[in-house]
C-alpha cells in the first residue's frame, strides 16, 4: 500500500496484508520427533472425520447455477491447520501432565470445521475426540481446551448448543457438558487439584459479566462475583485470590481483589480516574431490548436520552441519530465500559444537544450465541439494516422520535453499515456519516472475511450480496466519507472503490 507521510514528501510502498481475492488455500504439516532417535513422524489428517468433505457443495451449486453450470460434488482432502485464534494465549497442541499425551486443534481453511484431536502413538496416527463442524463458520473465539490434572481426560469449549459451552470427555469416552444454556462461557482456568474450573459467562443477561467455576467432577457450577458490568479475572499463583478487572457503563476498568470462592466480597485497589473525568456530567445510556421483526431475539441497544425527556412524551419531534459499531462481532450494548469510549462521550455531547441516540448490538455482535453470530453468513449488510429499522421503530414508538429526522454513522464495520443502509434502504436515515468503510469485501483480509463470505472465486454471489459498491446507485440522501489515506487495515483504495 502507499505511504503518503514520510519525511521527504515522497510517496513510499509499505508492505500490507493481501486480500481476500487473491488467498491460495493453505494446509500444513504436522510432525513429532523422538527426541531419543531423532526420528521424525508425519501424522495425516486423513483418520479426521471429514478431512475431505466437500462441505461447499450447496455453495458451489448455487454459483455454477446461476452461470448456466452444473456443479458435481467430489470429496478431496481439504486444507488443514493448527487453529488460528485471534484471543488465543495458550498453544493449539497441548501435552499432559506427564509426557503421555498430546492434544491439537485443528480447523479447516474453509473454517467449517474445527477437531480437537490426540495422537495414537503406537500406530502413528491423529484421533479425533471432537469435531465442531459449522454450516457457516467456525468462531475465533471459544477454542479454550486443556488436560485435566494427571489424567488422559479433555475440557474444551465448544458452540454445538448455540452458546459457548464448557464440556469433558476422556479420551476413550463420552463428552459431558459441564455447563449448559443460553449463554457464553469464556476464559477458562483449570486450579491444580482439579477442583474447579474458573470461566466468566453472561448467565443473568447478556450484557452482565461475572465470574463463576464449576467442579469438573460432578458439574456443579457456583456464581463467584457479583459486581453488576463488566468483570475479568485472574486466579493467583496459589489459587486462593482473584485479581479481578471491573467496569460499568460509565466507569473504566479498575481493579479488585477477592478470595476465590462463592460468593466473594470484592476489594477495590485502585482508583485511576481522574476527577476531571469524574466531574464530567456524562449521559449514562440505559439498555433496552428492542423486538425484532425477523427473530426470536431482542435487539440490545443502549438508548441516550436528554436530560429534557419525559418518558411517555409524544409529538415526535425528536432528532436521533444510530450509531453503528465496528468489528461486526463485538459487543457494545453491555454493561461494562466501552472500548468506544471517545463515542460513548460524543453520544453524551449529542444527548446534550437534545438528540436521542441508539448503539445497537445487531445480529453478527458477539455475546448472543451462535446463530446471532452467523446471521450474517453470505448476506452481510441486511440482517444489520432490518435490526437499524427495527431501532428506528422502536424509537418512534418509545422516544417521541420524529422517523423523518435521523441519522446514522459508524467506523469500519459501521462505516460499511452506514454504506448498506443509505444504499438499500434509503427511506430508513436522513443522513449518514460512514469512517474508514469496505466499499468491496474482495478487498479485506483472509481470516475475517472468508469466515463469513467464503472465498470470492468460489461464492461470488456472496461477495455481491454483501459488497455497497453493488448498490451505490441505491444513494439519494446525505452522506459524508471519511477515508483515511494511510490505513493498513481497511486499505484507501478500498474505501474509495
Amino acid at each position: 500500500m502507499p505511504n503518503y507521510i514520510t519525511n521527504d514528501a515522497t510517496i513510499e510502498p509499505k508492505k500490507a496484508r493481501r486480500r481476500v481475492a487473491d488467498a491460495k488455500e493453505e494446509t500444513s504439516k504436522l510432525v513429532y520427533i523422538n527426541l531419543t532417535n531423532k526420528e521424525q513422524t508425519s501424522l495425516s489428517f486423513n483418520t479426521l472425520p471429514g478431512f475431505d468433505e466437500d462441505v461447499l457443495a450447496a455453495v458451489k451449486k448455487e454459483n455454477y447455477a446461476r452461470d448456466g453450470k452444473t456443479y458435481k460434488s467430489k470429496k478431496a482432502p481439504r486444507g488443514i491447520n493448527l487453529i488460528m485464534d485471534w484471543g488465543f494465549e495458550q498453544s493449539p497442541i497441548v501435552w499432559n501432565d506427564d509426557g503421555s499425551q498430546v492434544a491439537v486443534m485443528l480447523e479447516a481453511w474453509d473454517n467449517k470445521d474445527r477437531w480437537l484431536a490426540n495422537v495414537d502413538f503406537k500406530n502413528n496416527k491423529l484421533v479425533s475426540q471432537h469435531r465442531l463442524h459449522d454450516d457457516a463458520w467456525i468462531a475465533y473465539a471459544f477454542n479454550d481446551f486443556g488436560w485435566l490434572h494427571n489424567s488422559n481426560t479433555l475440557y474444551y469449549l465448544s458452540e454445538e448448543s448455540g452458546y459457548s459451552q464448557l464440556y469433558k470427555k476422556p479420551i476413550n469416552g463420552k463428552a459431558t457438558a459441564l455447563t449448559q444454556g443460553q449463554f457464553e462461557v469464556s476464559n477458562l482456568t483449570l486450579t491444580s487439584d482439579d477442583s474447579a474450573i474458573y470461566y466468566k459467562a453472561n448467565v443473568e443477561h447478556p450484557g452482565l459479566y461475572e465470574i463463576y467455576r464449576v467442579n469438573p467432577q460432578t458439574g456443579n457450577s457456583e456464581q463467584v462475583t457479583d459486581l453488576n458490568g463488566m468483570t475479568d479475572y485472574t486466579l493467583s499463583p496459589d489459587e486462593t485470590k482473584l485479581l479481578l478487572k471491573h467496569s460499568t457503563i460509565t466507569m473504566p476498568n479498575e481493579l479488585y481483589v477477592a478470595d476465590a470462592q462463592a460468593n466473594t466480597k470484592a476489594t477495590r485497589l485502585t482508583h485511576t480516574v481522574s476527577d476531571e473525568f469524574l466531574a464530567k456530567k456524562l449521559t449514562a445510556p440505559k439498555i433496552v431490548a428492542v423486538p425484532s421483526s425477523h427473530t426470536d431475539q431482542p435487539i440490545y441497544a443502549k438508548v441516550y436520552y436528554p436530560a429534557d425527556y419525559v418518558e411517555g412524551e409524544v409529538g415526535k419531534n425528536r432528532k436521533a441519530v444510530i450509531f453503528n459499531h465496528g468489528a461486526g462481532y463485538l459487543q457494545n450494548s453491555h454493561m461494562g465500559f466501552s472500548v468506544y469510549f471517545r463515542e460513548f462521550m460524543f453520544h453524551s455531547l449529542l444527548a446534550d444537544e437534545g438528540y436521542i441516540v441508539m448503539d445497537m448490538d445487531y445480529r453478527a455482535s458477539k455475546g448472543y450465541g451462535r446463530d446471532w453470530r452467523t446471521a450474517i453468513y453470505r448476506q452481510m449488510g441486511t440482517p444489520e439494516t432490518q435490526d437499524l429499522a427495527d431501532g428506528v421503530k422502536w424509537m418512534a414508538q418509545n422516544a417521541n422520535v420524529d422517523t423523518k429526522a435521523v441519522g446514522t454513522y459508524g467506523g469500519s464495520y459501521g462505516g460499511f453499515m452506514t454504506f448498506m443502509a443509505l444504499f438499500t434502504a434509503p427511506e430508513l436515515f436522513q443522513s449518514g456519516a460512514a469512517l474508514r468503510p469496505v466499499t468491496d469485501w474482495a478487498h479485506y483480509n483472509t481470516g475475517y472475511t472468508a469466515n463469513i463470505l467464503n472465498h470470492p472465486d468460489v461464492d461470488p454471489i456472496a461477495y455481491e450480496r454483501s459488497s455497497p459498491i453493488y448498490y451505490a446507485e441505491g444513494l439519494n440522501k446525505r452522506l459524508l466519507i471519511n477515508a483515511p489515506m494511510v490505513d493498513d487495515n481497511v486499505f484507501f483504495k478500498t474505501q474509495c472503490v
